[in-house]
């Protein structure tokens, strides 16, 4: 696990400390990270990438931001490579263009690959409401934006389909179990 895609730098910041008590250490959520890509990505790739456990209020505002949808939901992937959908009335934050804009960095700097947002009081509610703990409904929904970061989607069933099977595989590495063990994936 900790060989996983040894070039991607996972940052960690946790907003709710008190909500994510009960969910062990930030190793498994950098795993979580690190699972989501292993599918899609060369295990030599170079890169960054942050996770963001937050509240609702953040989520809904990012949400309302950036894809038009004044509600909060579970999770929130910005990708540097490819846009997301915008769903609000009017042409959103974009420029037109086909991707988002790339950033200067320093040399020795690793490139962004995204940020995922997690609301932690959604990904409690859906967990409660599911009978599943929060720390597996939290690894589902990190797998769940690592794969929207690298352009995977959910809109079409064929597509659908797919990222359900590559959260499947995801999620049985990192809980250690077989993939048909794991339930149905978002």
């Amino acid at each position: 696990m900790d060989r996983m895609l040894p070039n991607i730098a996972v940052a960690v910041q946790i907003d709710w400390p008190e909500e994510c008590a009960d969910v062990g250490d930030e190793r498994w959520l950098e795993a979580a990270v690190r699972h989501g890509l292993a599918g899609s990505l060369p295990a030599d790739t170079y890169g960054q990438i942050s996770l963001l456990l937050t509240d609702d209020e953040t989520v809904r505002q990012l949400n309302r931001e950036y894809r038009g949808v004044d509600r909060t939901t579970d999770v929130l992937s910005f990708s540097f490579e490819h846009w997301g959908h915008w769903e609000g009335d009017d042409d959103g934050p974009r420029s037109g263009d086909d991707a988002p804009p790339s950033w200067p960095l320093p040399e020795d700097e690793p490139p962004p690959l995204g940020e995922i947002i997690v609301s932690v009081p959604q990904a409690g509610r859906q967990a409660e409401s599911q009978g599943v703990p929060l720390a597996r409904e939290l690894a589902l929904l990190i797998v769940h934006g690592a794969l929207h970061l690298l352009g995977h989607d959910h809109y079409e069933d064929a597509e659908r389909s797919e990222m359900q099977d590559m959260e499947r595989a995801a999620l049985a590495r990192v809980f250690g179990e077989a993939e048909d063990q794991v339930g149905e994936a978002k």
